[in-house]
């Protein structure tokens, strides 16, 4: 029995966190500075690559872009965001701090 499997198991709801986290653990995500005026292109770029990557603009203001893709990618998408840093004038920016949950 698989690991994720074995969450099954234990009941979908009880278990929904650590499914989760254990999907998300099998992604990477990457930050990025970029000009707002390349937000829109950067997008049309790498969602073209049908299920390569997701862009989510995580602050229009200040343009911060994350890049989330499967671990089974990273080499494809770490060498078209080579070329693209190049293209868009992007920077790689540290991660945001988690936001805390809202207390009920």
């Amino acid at each position: 029995m698989s690991y994720l499997d074995s969450i099954i198991c234990r009941g979908f709801v009880k278990g929904l966190p650590a499914i989760l986290e254990y999907i998300m653990s099998r992604f990477i995500q990457r930050h990025f500075q970029i000009p707002r005026a390349e937000i829109g292109y950067l997008r049309f770029i790498l969602e073209s690559y049908d299920g390569l990557a997701v862009v989510s603009t995580l602050d229009n203001r200040a343009a911060l872009v994350e890049i989330t893709f499967s671990e089974s990618r990273r080499q494809d998408v770490e060498g078209l965001l080579e070329s693209l840093a190049v293209e868009c004038c992007m920077v790689a920016a540290p991660s945001p701090a988690p936001i805390p949950p809202a207390e009920s």
